[in-house]
């Protein structure tokens, strides 16, 4: 059974503490996580016990965000380990939590080799389990460097595309700080943008149904005093036709082979309508994000969610009244269709911005060469 408590945290949380952390008190390990579902009304964190807890969530959206999910299901692998539960059955059930966000099945797979082999030398599982702690401490740090080296890189390109500054940026779900081990992957570039004073605007979508931006975002975009303004997912091409959008940043939670790229829904429309106003689309993520055994976006499978996210709101802090636990909004039995997901064609994407660099055009043959050239910058690393 999980085992999973929140407390409300009392304090403000500054700016940049980590959504998730390891700790060990008296009666055992536990994995920490800031519920990104309270945001913004109030910051109460998670406590998990055990594998099944991270599993619910995961898939409650407490924790969420693709460099994030690798990094919690390291823990995850590490958790399950330290506290003597059968580490196979954990992982299994941790790779599955999400099937898009391909950085959880690789933190996954990562703490679990570690553990795997430490066994293998000791025999002992005891001894094995520090292993996979130890894997998931430094998929934590390699991320947060990695966030740093994107967010170089992304506004590198932007000076480049708008040389001068005063960029007006658009950006859609939330990719800051609470999805990274740093600060993010498309919001890092924006808050690198702003530090530099060559911000001029953050449009934040609201990210219906579940309003990531509005609530996430904005969230981060005030922590950081970012001039920002949000705008309802329907209103962006209006924002568009204005005039008033110089580039589109977003995340990613797997990249196909090809360039296809699998974002939040509603990401897709954003580069249908880049395109048509002669406005870059770029897409800001870790290597990792990259699935080399995903041929294309047809093979992309993409999450589909509860229909109650769309008809109903989900307000923490309302009387509970729907079946899911939010206000209705439609007749109660609609159906809705609810894809966590879309999928954007790599001829949409002006470029794909990583640790290691940028690539455009986005081609497979560049995408390989990238991926080729992170391994190779990896194996120099290794003591």
């Amino acid at each position: 059974m999980a085992d999973q408590y929140a407390q409300t945290r009392q304090d403000n949380r500054p700016a940049g503490t980590p959504v998730i952390r390891w700790e060990e008190p008296p009666e055992g390990p536990v994995l920490v996580l800031l519920d990104q579902t309270r945001l913004p009304a109030e910051e109460v964190e998670l406590v998990c016990t055990d594998a099944p807890a991270l599993v619910e969530a995961i898939q409650s959206l407490a924790v969420r965000g693709a460099p994030l999910l690798g990094i919690a299901g390291a823990y995850g692998v590490a958790l399950a380990a330290a506290r003597g539960f059968d580490v196979d059955d954990a992982a299994r059930a941790l790779e599955n939590a999400r099937p898009t966000a391909v950085n959880l099945s690789v933190g996954v797979r990562r703490a679990l080799s570690a553990y795997q082999a430490a066994l293998a030398k000791t025999g002992d599982p005891r001894q094995a389990a520090p292993a996979a702690l130890a894997a998931a401490r430094q998929l934590h740090q390699e991320d947060a460097r990695a966030s740093a080296r994107m967010a170089e890189h992304g506004l590198a390109l932007l000076d480049e595309l708008q040389p001068g500054g005063g960029h007006r940026i658009l950006t859609h779900c939330n990719t800051g700080s609470l999805v990274s081990g740093g600060e993010g992957t498309a919001f890092a570039v924006a808050l690198a943008a702003h530090r530099a004073g060559r911000l001029r605007r953050l449009w934040v979508d609201e990210t219906r149904p579940l309003l990531q931006g509005a609530r996430l975002t904005a969230y981060e975009a005030a922590r950081n005093d970012l001039a920002y303004t949000v705008l309802t997912d329907n209103a962006a091409g209006s924002l568009f036709a204005a005039g008033e959008v110089d580039a589109v940043l977003i995340g990613a939670d797997r990249i196909a082979a090809d360039g296809s790229v699998a974002n939040k829904v509603g990401s897709y429309p954003l580069a249908v309508l880049a395109r048509y106003h002669h406005v870059p689309f770029i897409v800001v993520a870790p290597v990792t994000t990259v699935d080399p055994d995903t041929p294309d976006g047809a093979s992309i499978e993409v999450e589909q969610r509860p229909g109650y996210e769309v008809t109903e709101i989900m307000a923490p802090q309302a009387p509970v009244t729907g079946a899911g636990g939010g206000l209705p909004v439609a007749p109660l039995g609609t159906q809705a269709y609810n894809p966590a997901f879309d999928v954007t064609p790599p001829e949409l994407v002006t470029a794909i911005v990583t640790e290691e660099g940028a690539v455009s055009p986005v081609t497979a043959e560049g995408l390989a060469e990238l991926c080729a050239r992170s391994r190779r910058s990896t194996v120099g690393q290794r003591p």
